[in-house]
């Protein structure tokens, strides 16, 4: 790391020319210029001091320069169409990478729509940093109507972990490492950090400024359970019938993947994965339950919940869902705050995944008694059943497809490259993906996640690109695909292997819906009839392809994977093939309980 800007560094000299701190001119001057660096370096070397090397943003007013000067000192800078898209990608590249991902956006509109990016990497514990330029405080405060003038720090504060303004450049160290540590410690989170414009053209002694940076030391120490929770918690699985391991994509954060297998195995209790920790253990593992959810979440007697929370998803842990067998939870989780959120849990492990883990593999002895026969061969026998009548369904072969024989086809792609990643969102899109596709490998799998937020795709898709050199398949729904879809841009421009495959059936759910006044104007939820959404990568320079039968898709996507070119698939669904907000529809009030 160096912070001396010399006549030779053509960059940093001529960012300090752009700041506005141009320096005397002769050999006074050029000693000056030896002694000192900026805000524009200290942001840049902090960063890079970290082993952060990627930053997700869009350029603009005031943090251009900062983009140019980060690319011309090594580090990549991925830059987007919109805003919220580079926070999306940013917050994926955190969960993939356990480093807090970096979205830098402008000021006020700019950082207005990395909010909802920071939001979701919160709700989602996915570490990200937003990184905003801002007003200076001075103006902001007494309201004098400054360019994109916001409070903005005041604006973050409810939506992430941490929000802290550096003012000054002696401080940006401090600034950078705070918010490293808060966005990846304890339940790892978003962070927002403004950099007011003038932050950048400070300029102060280059040997400070170096001294002034720090190399945060073991930002997610580790967190040892209680030896008494761990002993609890085994006494609980072994009195258990009917006992079942739920994997959330906490699991597949904490990258502790070789102990929770032994987990699983050693005990030979089935496994549910949550559509995140699809992968931890091969869908095909003989113990995954996941093809039995529905009988194994009724019927179990003892859940362990291992980096999962009972919230919607899992709703709440009570209801019809859960069934009538009474149950005991066993929960592994880094916040204790999480502990009896919506039931009483008997034994809470507070701690890291990886310790925790490790804890209860450190208690199983010889003797450790398998789950009864009765049990496992129950679940073996229902999920042959239903793997049996999914077979059926997804050999269908009809065109305009429907979403099982569609899907079947990404299924068979996938398991010929469990390497690669893969993107998912939309509706009944994502609902049937996350049963029917099968996951070989951790960290494959990046979807909607706990707030069920549409638009993640595309920033998805480029930052699992970015980050793992993998190629990507992108499973979108037209309606999901509409909210990102001009980072298609972004993928062409960066080439890189990202196949989109967009599910088009005219129109949000079904394309079949009917204006109920009779007017002109088409139904809220329908979209233009037979939309191009190929021609959209075409015009990019990318592969855009239509696919109206399984072999027309199956061979589109077989040889973009193999090609790793950006590819964009149009597959024609049958219109009529969707349901109303996939397997949720409860969640719209009907019109019935709406009427007085």
């Amino acid at each position: 790391m160096s912070t001396v800007i010399e006549p030779s560094q053509a960059s940093r000299a001529a960012a300090v020319a752009a700041s506005g701190a141009a320096l005397a001119e002769g050999a006074a001057g050029a000693e000056q210029e030896q002694q000192l660096t900026d805000g524009f370096h200290l942001v840049i070397d902090a960063l890079k001091l970290n082993d952060i090397d990627t930053i997700y943003g869009l350029p603009g007013i005031p943090i251009t320069d900062l983009t140019r000067l980060a690319q011309a000192e090594g580090m990549r800078v991925i830059s987007f169409r919109h805003e919220q898209n580079a926070g999306h990608a940013a917050a994926a590249a955190g969960f993939l990478t356990q480093k807090p991902g970096i979205c830098l956006t402008v000021s006020a509109p700019g950082f207005l729509n990395g909010l909802t990016a920071l939001a979701n990497a919160t709700v989602n514990c996915f570490p990200m940093i937003l990184i905003s330029g801002s007003s200076e405080r001075e103006i902001v405060d007494l309201q004098q109507g400054d360019y994109e003038e916001m409070d903005q720090l005041n604006a973050a504060k409810p939506f992430c972990k941490a929000a802290f303004r550096v003012l000054h450049a002696q401080d940006i160290g401090i600034g950078i490492a705070r918010a490293i540590r808060a966005a990846v410690s304890g339940r790892p989170g978003g962070v927002y950090l403004d950099l007011p414009a003038k932050l950048f053209s400070q300029t102060m002694e280059a040997a400070a400024g170096r001294a002034s940076l720090i190399k945060v030391q073991d930002p997610a120490p580790r967190q040892l359970p209680a030896p008494d929770t761990v002993a609890r918690a085994l006494e609980l699985l072994k009195g258990a019938k009917r006992p079942l391991i739920l994997l959330g994509k906490g699991a597949a954060y904490a990258q502790a993947d070789a102990e929770i297998r032994a987990l699983v195995e050693r005990t030979g209790i089935p496994y549910l994965p949550m559509s995140m920790a699809k992968g931890l253990l091969p869908d095909t593992h003989a113990q995954s339950a996941a093809a039995a959810r529905s009988y194994v979440l009724a019927e179990a007697d003892v859940v362990m919940l291992v980096g999962a929370r009972l919230n919607w998803l899992l709703s709440h842990g009570k209801g019809k869902t859960w069934g009538a067998q009474p149950k005991k939870f066993i929960q592994i989780d880094i916040s204790p705050t999480e502990i009896d959120s919506n039931v009483p849990i008997s034994a809470p492990l507070i701690g890291d995944i990886g310790s925790c883990v490790s804890a209860l593999l450190d208690g199983i002895g010889a003797g450790w008694q398998k789950p009864p026969a009765e049990w496992t061969g129950a679940i073996a026998q229902r999920k042959d059943k239903n793997l049996t009548k999914m077979a059926q369904t997804l050999e269908a072969n009809v065109s305009p497809m429907n979403f099982h024989g569609a899907l079947g086809v990404i299924r068979k792609v996938v398991q010929e490259r469990p390497d690669a990643m893969v993107v998912n969102e939309g509706a009944n899109t994502l609902d049937f993906a996350r049963s029917i596709v099968d996951m070989y490998e951790p960290r494959k799998r990046l979807d909607v996640g706990t707030w069920g937020v549409m638009g993640i795709g595309m920033g998805f898709a480029v930052a699992a690109a970015v980050t793992t050199g993998k190629p990507v398949i992108a499973i979108e729904g037209d309606s999901a695909f509409g909210f990102s879809g001009m980072e298609v841009e972004t993928i062409c421009r960066y080439q890189l292997p990202v196949c989109i495959v967009v599910f088009n059936n005219n129109g949000v759910y079904k394309g079949t819906d009917r204006n109920a006044s009779g007017g002109e104007d088409p139904a809220p939820t329908v979209f233009v009839k037979g939309a191009r959404y190929d021609l959209m990568m075409t015009a990019f320079g990318g592969e855009g392809i239509t696919a109206t039968t399984p072999e027309e898709l199956g061979r589109a996507l077989r040889e973009a994977v193999a090609s790793g070119r950006p590819t964009l698939i149009n597959a024609v669904i049958d219109e009529t093939a969707g349901t109303e907000s996939g397997r949720i529809t409860n969640l719209n009030p009907t019109r019935a309980a709406t009427k007085k």
